[in-house]
């Protein structure tokens, strides 16, 4: 997987609908319970049932999202001891829940470090063209359009799951989606693990129908031995939905200047 470092496609404006996206993601991910196992790798019982508890309440669960049956018993954030020894206990939820609310709210919600970092990266190098076109308000209504076509084209194949959604991959990848059909040619430097990370310039057709390529093969259970903790079908959804909004767009879109070739090194870099 090539890691994408920055793009050579200048925007006109502040983007402040991504910086306040990433801020929002940040901040509450430092609020989440159970954040500093993350840092320190010490999981205990106690922040692991305060964690389950937290994502019962605010993350989507397919389950919920398509039957719209809300669960008698959730974890209560509290450790008890029963038969089988020690464990999360279990109760009536104590807050109502909007199952469709639910899908906003894990939009900002993630599991660690490397998956904030991860879909942070690729919103800062990505999001501020699509709002650049777009516009500020547009932006925001399109990434949450993004989001819920994401998580609900998940919830629809994974209909019985009842485990929680979190992440904002599934908007982000509307974001590229998005990128992919207004600017194909644009050109990306990415970091490419070859023995050490080579830096190249390619276009982002490369770049994106590359990462949407993974995501459709992983989502199909190809390519994996399983399919892990992670939502390849929300990825595939966004991504679509993304280029779905985006389409009508093409012709009205200014591109930016094409560098010739293929480059890398210190002769990319003056030539950018």
């Amino acid at each position: 997987m090539v890691i994408p470092v920055h793009d050579v496609n200048p925007a006109r404006r502040t983007p402040y609908v991504t910086y306040a996206l990433v801020a929002a993601g940040v901040l509450v991910f430092l609020g989440t319970p159970g954040v500093a196992s993350w840092v320190t790798g010490e999981h205990g019982l106690a922040q692991t049932c305060r964690l389950q508890a937290f994502l019962d309440h605010w993350a989507a669960v397919p389950r919920e999202l398509i039957h719209g049956r809300l669960p008698t018993g959730v974890p209560t954030g509290d450790v008890g001891v029963g038969p089988r020894g020690p464990g999360c206990v279990v109760g009536a939820p104590g807050y109502d829940k909007s199952p469709p609310l639910s899908v906003l709210t894990a939009m900002f919600l993630h599991g660690g470090w490397l998956h904030l970092l991860g879909n942070m990266l690729f919103l800062l190098i990505f999001g501020n063209n699509i709002e650049d076109r777009l516009g500020h308000i547009r932006y925001l209504l399109f990434y949450v359009a993004c989001g819920y076509a994401a998580t609900y084209g998940f919830a629809l194949v994974n209909a019985d799951s009842a485990d929680p959604l979190i992440g904002a991959s599934g908007a982000i990848a509307g974001v590229l989606g998005a990128y992919l059909v207004l600017y194909p040619r644009a050109r990306v430097w990415v970091l490419v693990p070859f023995l050490v990370f080579l830096p190249l310039r390619l276009p982002a057709w490369i770049v994106l129908g590359f990462w949407f390529a993974l995501q459709a093969v992983y989502s199909s259970g190809s390519g994996l031995p399983e399919a892990g903790t992670v939502a390849y079908a929300a990825h595939v959804a966004g991504f679509l939905a993304g280029m779905v909004l985006a389409w009508p767009l093409r012709r009205g879109t200014v591109q930016p200047p094409e560098p010739r070739g293929l480059l890398w090194g210190r002769r990319a870099r003056r030539d950018r």
